[in-house]
Formats: C-alpha cells, sequence, structure tokens
C-alpha cells in the first residue's frame, strides 16, 4: 500500500489528482491510500499553509507518506517561477514531493484532449488557448460542456474523473509541457513502485 498525501488549492486539482492516481495505480496493480488536503485563499494562503504542513510531517512520530503531491496553478507566474516558490519550501522533502502545477489553470488541462472531452460529452471541444486571465478556462470549461450536452453543469468537477479516464496521456505530453512534466513524473513514481514490489 502507498501511501500518497494530496495538497491543493482546490476541489478541481483534488478530484482530477486522485482520478490520475487511481488510474496509474490500476494501470501499475498498486494499491493506494490517497489523503487529500484542499486549501482555500489563493497561492499565498497554499504555501503558507504548505510550509506548516511539511514542517508537521517532518516532526511527526509517524511514517513519511510515500508521495506528497503539490497542486496549483501558476497562474501569471508561469510554471518555472512557481515550481521555483514551491521548491524553497519543500526543501529535505523534495525527494517525496512532486508538483502539479498547470499553466495557467487547472481548468484548461480539462480542454486539451479533445477527443476525451468528444468521449465524454458526445461533442468534441475547441482548442484552449493560453492565455492569463482569472476564470477565463473555468468559463470555457462550463461553456463547452454545455454546448455539447445542452445541460448547465454544476460546477464541471463532477465529469472529471470521466474526462482523466478518457485521456490520452501520450498525445497531452506533447500538446503541453505542464501537464506533460506531471504525468512524467506521476507515472516514473509508479513505475519505480512497480518495479520496486516485483
Amino acid at each position: 500500500m502507498r501511501n500518497i498525501n494530496l495538497f491543493v488549492e482546490d476541489i478541481a486539482h483534488e478530484d482530477f489528482l486522485t482520478a490520475m492516481i487511481r488510474r496509474f495505480a490500476d494501470e501499475y496493480s498498486i494499491e493506494v491510500n490517497i489523503n487529500p488536503s484542499s486549501v482555500r485563499g489563493g497561492y499565498g494562503t497554499v504555501i503558507t499553509e504548505l510550509s506548516q504542513y511539511l514542517r508537521e510531517l517532518r516532526n511527526s512520530r509517524q511514517l513519511l507518506p510515500d508521495l506528497v503531491i503539490v497542486g496549483t496553478d501558476s497562474n501569471c507566474k508561469g510554471f518555472l517561477e512557481r515550481e521555483k516558490e514551491i521548491t524553497q519550501v519543500i526543501t529535505d522533502l523534495s525527494d517525496i514531493v512532486i508538483c502539479m502545477i498547470p499553466v495557467p489553470h487547472i481548468e484548461r488541462w480539462f480542454l486539451l484532449d479533445t477527443e476525451a472531452f468528444k468521449s465524454v460529452f458526445g461533442k468534441g471541444c475547441r482548442k484552449p488557448d493560453n492565455k492569463c486571465e482569472r476564470n477565463r478556462y473555468k468559463n470555457l470549461f462550463l461553456n463547452e460542456i454545455f454546448k455539447a450536452t445542452k445541460i448547465s453543469p454544476l460546477d464541471g468537477t463532477e465529469h472529471i474523473d470521466d474526462l482523466v479516464n478518457a485521456m490520452n496521456f501520450q498525445r497531452l505530453e506533447q500538446i503541453d509541457n505542464s501537464i506533460g512534466r506531471f504525468i512524467k513524473s506521476l507515472q516514473m513514481r509508479f513505475r519505480n513502485w512497480h518495479q520496486s514490489d516485483n
């Protein structure tokens, strides 16, 4: 059993990560225990609470988890700047931490694989641009769901599991660097666990 702790900025990140972890766990036949922690209040709050959370992990008498995934949007900072800020916080725990940093927002990732979108909603979506604008991709995601189904979604998160399971990860790695880096990092962890368990 591999213990994976999630430290993410909202429910969309949590749902996306949970679906991805379960998909890789099935693919590599690895049992996982997922412990999610969602933080509200923007990136500054995420970093502050991440520091506290990692301090508690260091001081805990319990075993460290096998993996901690930190999920936060890059917003207008860009991937490298956001990764640098997180790396400064994780320091001595960097061997058990990987970052999931959607550029610029997680909802853009939901629209990258138009074939996956079509298989879930019955109609493809238009490929998203890459602009840093608050709520741009959340609104675009909801609008594309409505255009395909003629039903207003609650917030779209109810479809994340289906979308992740329909995604072609190899194609996504070629389409977008931010999701490609994350897929490779997570897949490498599962591959290593699989090899060490067999």
